[in-house]
């Protein structure tokens, strides 16, 4: 946009004139667009300003109550200078975006009258999900679990996992059988687990992508759950090692209950994980619903400030605006251990999906659309009038990539079963025999001796800590609880509390999540202890059964059924 200097009205608003414009101010410390300056004449600050917040970035984040971290997003935008790419990462992120737009063009030159959900208008997110992970890997990042809703999913398992294009291609064939174990779920709805080396950093990375059902933001709290276990047996309690990306539509992160649910997990002491790099693609439209009709909040984002999460809008035909702005949610991340949303504002070239007409309902949207170039093509003009790339150099890409592609489709013709070890989102080691099908399972003897239910019958009747103050009325609990022990019956309680503690003694982790799980809604579980005269000091009786055993986990949830329920399921 133009620039507003001689909008002198605007000026007046402060009580300065258009007389002003050339006058030099002083700047305040809060601000850093001055780089090295100290101060500015006012046309000039003006022109910074508008350079940093009215261009192809526009970010919210002066809501967040912490100083260090409004000033932190200051800094990574006002700076003068700060969007400077090298030749080296301009070629890259343009091979990146032929990867993306000509996986696209060749299922819809291969499969024109097949469901796919494509990512046409918003191809920039296969780059802006291959910068992410590439500057998160270089923070020392092992272990990506991303969810994401069907647009752009076979795409990104192409792409960003690399999953074999053949396994994808296969999935198109009418003739595919599933083996007698088959998913028998849509291509679009399939997960996976890929271990590879990120070419960007040379170090090693563990890629999964969840299944997902048409439930579209189904899958957030159970990518949740996935990384706060990665997390937990890993023993990375920081979120330095394992982090989650998710994805999501404008309509339903504005829609759907089930998101702000995960967004009040995202800092409980229990169910953190440590700060997720949230991505909507807001192509501003809900299948055939008019944002004005999909949601009350200006922004399809506005959810994400309930828990002071930064939200960076980006236009999303500018890929080198939209690389910098990843990259720095990357390093907020892990610099915060907060969440925070990338929107990424684009288009939907095509219907909901590629069957569907959108004329119907978005006429005067789509004769728009229709005209509008695509970025890959706006991308790579500008790198040949710079001289970064020739146009040679560019169409070899092109050509490169699509002989990729037509060898992999030959490939597939050899694809008969579907074998669902493919399309998993852990590896789940010693399940499967060599050829991919499941190993049959037994199961064993799971009885325990009377002397080990005894021992965790007195520990469950007893306060194993010194100068511990208990309440009087749960004092006749535990007496109950070992008269029961000493007479060989037991409670709801009691069963419960055996049970755990004989997995707890075979090094089994056990979590007990959800609503006032601690104490128990009838009174009758008491897990957690409360010394009745010292604030927050606590004690669970089942963390001293022995010496050594696996740790047990009893945590309180929010006042939440759908979202917790997702986070335990992963």
């Amino acid at each position: 946009p133009a620039l507003q200097i001689d909008n002198v009205p605007v000026v007046g608003f402060y009580g300065l004139h258009e007389s002003d414009l050339d006058k030099v101010f002083q700047l305040p410390t809060t601000t850093f667009i001055g780089g090295n300056e100290n101060s500015l004449s006012l046309r000039e600050i003006i022109k910074r300003l508008e350079n940093t917040y009215c261009q192809h970035i526009g970010l919210e984040f002066m809501f967040i109550n912490d100083v260090e971290q409004c000033q932190w997003i200051r800094q990574k935008f006002e700076m003068p200078g700060v969007m400077k790419f090298t030749n080296e990462e301009k070629r890259t992120l343009l091979a990146r975006l032929v990867r993306s737009m000509r996986f696209e063009d060749f299922l819809a030159r291969k499969w024109s009258s097949e469901k796919r959900f494509g990512l046409e208008g918003c191809e920039v997110m296969i780059p802006a999900l291959k910068t992410i992970i590439d500057k998160s890997s270089e923070m020392g990042i092992e272990y990506v679990i991303m969810g994401m809703p069907h647009r752009g999913r076979l795409n990104v398992l192409a792409n960003v996992i690399r999953k074999e294009l053949e396994q994808i291609f296969c999935q198109f064939d009418p003739k595919l059988e599933a083996a007698d174990e088959g998913s028998g779920d849509v291509k679009y709805h399939l997960g996976m687990y890929h271990e590879r080396i990120n070419r960007a950093t040379n170090k090693k990375i563990t890629l999964s992508l969840m299944a997902n059902p048409s439930h579209l933001e189904a899958v957030d709290p159970v990518v949740q759950g996935k990384t706060k276990a990665e997390q937990f047996y890993r023993g990375d309690t920081a979120g330095k090692k394992v982090m989650s990306i998710l994805l999501h539509g404008d309509a339903a992160f504005a829609g759907q209950g089930v998101v702000y649910e995960t967004f009040h997990l995202s800092d409980l002491p229990s169910y953190t994980t440590n700060g997720t790099i949230h991505v909507v693609v807001n192509n501003q439209i809900g299948f055939t619903t008019d944002p004005r009709m999909a949601r009350s909040s200006p922004y399809p984002t506005d959810v994400a400030r309930v828990v002071n999460a930064p939200i960076f809008h980006v236009n999303a035909d500018d890929p080198e605006a939209v690389m910098y702005v990843c990259s720095v949610a990357a390093e907020w991340r892990n610099t915060f251990n907060k969440d925070v949303v990338v929107d990424l504002v684009c288009y939907r070239r095509r219907g909901h999906n590629e069957m569907d007409e959108p004329m119907f309902t978005q006429p005067l949207m789509y004769k728009q659309i229709h005209k509008q170039v695509p970025v890959l093509k706006k991308y790579a003009d500008k790198l040949i009038a710079d001289g970064t790339v020739t146009l040679q150099e560019f169409e070899e890409e092109i050509a490169k990539y699509d002989r990729i592609c037509e060898e992999a489709y030959t490939r597939s013709k050899d694809n008969k079963i579907l074998h669902i070890k493919h399309w998993l989102d852990s590896p789940w080691p010693g399940f499967f025999n060599v050829d991919g099908e499941p190993k049959s399972m037994s199961c064993p003897p799971t009885g325990i001796s009377e002397d080990l239910l005894t021992h965790i019958g007195n520990v469950a009747s007893s306060v194993p800590v010194k100068d511990f103050k208990i309440h009087p009325g749960l004092s006749r609990i535990l007496r109950a609880r070992l008269e029961m022990t000493k007479n060989r019956v037991v409670d709801w309680a009691l069963a419960e509390y055996m049970a755990f503690g004989s997995f707890l003694k075979e090094g089994i982790h056990v979590r007990l999540s959800g609503q006032d799980v601690e104490r128990g809604t009838f009174s009758h579980r008491h897990h957690v202890l409360h010394d009745q005269e010292v604030d927050k000091r606590t004690c669970v009786p089942m963390n001293h059964l022995w010496e050594q055993q696996a740790p047990y986990t009893v945590c309180n949830s929010s006042l939440s059924e759908y979202g917790v329920l997702g986070m335990s399921r992963g």
